[in-house]
């Protein structure tokens, strides 16, 4: 018994001075290129002004940063501002955006724009608001009505019959 309390120990000790695993790709530090430049940034301008009508606040760093932002309460915090940046490959990267009761609403230059609606779904949308603006409102369930001239139709169409292939029975 005291021999297996002894060796519990000692593999206890032998386990809590092992390294622990880390995976290949995490094993080296990676730092971006100019992240020693956005390190030690002097801050060259900076404004910050709340009142009862709102905020303003807006900074410049010496390596290119800037931002700029404006605010007021109506309805929820309403903001417009925008911001600006070198990237690590050398482009300046701007955004202007807006956040209000649409939520935030982003826009620059390398930002993904969403495809434009294709023209039978924007047909269809417009048919639909056009039903809707006369009264007729389609919830998606089954109304007789909408389908009577293709019930006969669908009444009279027979699938054609699968019939299996005839095999002669096996004789030992």
């Amino acid at each position: 018994m005291k021999l297996i309390i002894l060796a519990a120990v000692i593999g206890a000790c032998a386990a809590g001075v092992l390294p622990g695993y880390v995976a290949p790709q995490y094993r080296g530090y990676y730092e971006r290129p100019r992240a020693a430049l956005e390190r030690n940034a002097a801050i060259i301008r900076s404004v910050a002004d709340v009142n009862e009508q709102g905020y303003h606040f807006g900074y410049d760093t010496e390596n290119g940063i800037q931002a700029e932002e404006t605010g007021h309460e109506a309805n929820g915090i309403q903001a417009a501002g925008g911001y600006s940046y070198t990237g690590d490959d050398g482009q300046l990267y701007s955004v202007r955006y807006t956040a209000d009761s649409n939520g935030f609403q982003a826009q620059g230059a390398h930002l993904p724009t969403a495809p434009p609606v294709p023209e039978a779904i924007a047909k269809a949308l417009q048919e639909n608001a056009r039903d809707e603006a006369n009264g007729i409102f389609d919830d998606g369930s089954y109304h007789a009505g909408k389908y009577e001239s293709g019930v006969f139709a669908a009444r009279t169409y027979a699938p054609p019959r699968l019939v299996a292939p005839f095999r002669k029975p096996y004789y030992f």
